[in-house]
């Protein structure tokens, strides 16, 4: 979980306003669980167990200290911010396909309406820790790249998939351009997506495979 900076002050009442004295720049992940409210309890604990499996196998394979990753759990899946020292480029081209093999393995013995499936997103952008979860940009713009319409409607139409994913302009711009790892900028589509008056700008993996490097 986030933790907030100690004020330094003894006996400071918890109400007092929290100061940000900076935002720094972070590599941001989110990701959320398909059908998730449609589920039986017994399904959500199931899901929860197995999500966290995938996401802990994913980023030991891909070469990430999950264990060093500020989380915010979120019901359905989760919000990630992690530390500044992390290599992007083992959570952009490793991580997505690492996820990719570990659903799949999970998906094996599966019914189709059993299956988990998410959709991902990842940023790179201003965050900070705060009483309720990161602030800053960077969380704002995650969040609401993973809510991207297109990718709900991928997952709809593609039932052979396991993840959607999706990346920011920054990280498109950043890592994507620089065809890193074998990452094509041919394979991901730009979208433009607009909530609560605000643009946001991301670009979307495609493939006929399932993913990345499948």
């Amino acid at each position: 979980m986030l933790t907030v900076p100690d004020s330094g002050v003894a006996g400071e009442s918890t109400n007092a306003p929290h100061v940000i004295s900076s935002l720094a720049a972070r590599f941001l992940t989110a990701i959320d669980i398909v059908g998730f409210s449609q589920r039986s309890a017994t399904e959500q604990a199931k899901l929860h167990d197995d999500l966290e499996r995938a996401m802990s196998q994913a980023a030991a394979n891909a070469g990430l200290d999950r264990s060093s990753w500020n989380r915010q759990p979120r019901g359905d899946g989760e919000l990630s911010v992690l530390p500044g020292h992390s290599d992007g480029l083992c959570l952009v081209a490793d991580y997505p396909r690492s996820l990719s093999s570990a659903l799949a393995e999970i998906n094996r013995s599966a019914d189709r309406d059993s299956r988990l499936r998410v959709r991902m997103a990842i940023h790179h952008g201003p965050a900070y820790p705060s009483l309720f979860g990161p602030v800053g940009e960077g969380p704002i713009t995650v969040s609401r790249l993973l809510d991207a319409p297109v990718l709900r409607q991928m997952l709809r139409q593609r039932t052979d998939i396991d993840i959607a994913l999706i990346v920011s302009d920054a990280v498109y711009n950043e890592i994507i351009q620089g065809r890193f790892r074998e990452l094509d900028p041919k394979m991901f589509r730009r979208t433009s997506i607009r909530i609560k008056g605000n643009c946001y700008v991301g670009y979307r993996y495609v493939t006929r495979q399932a993913m990345i490097g499948a």
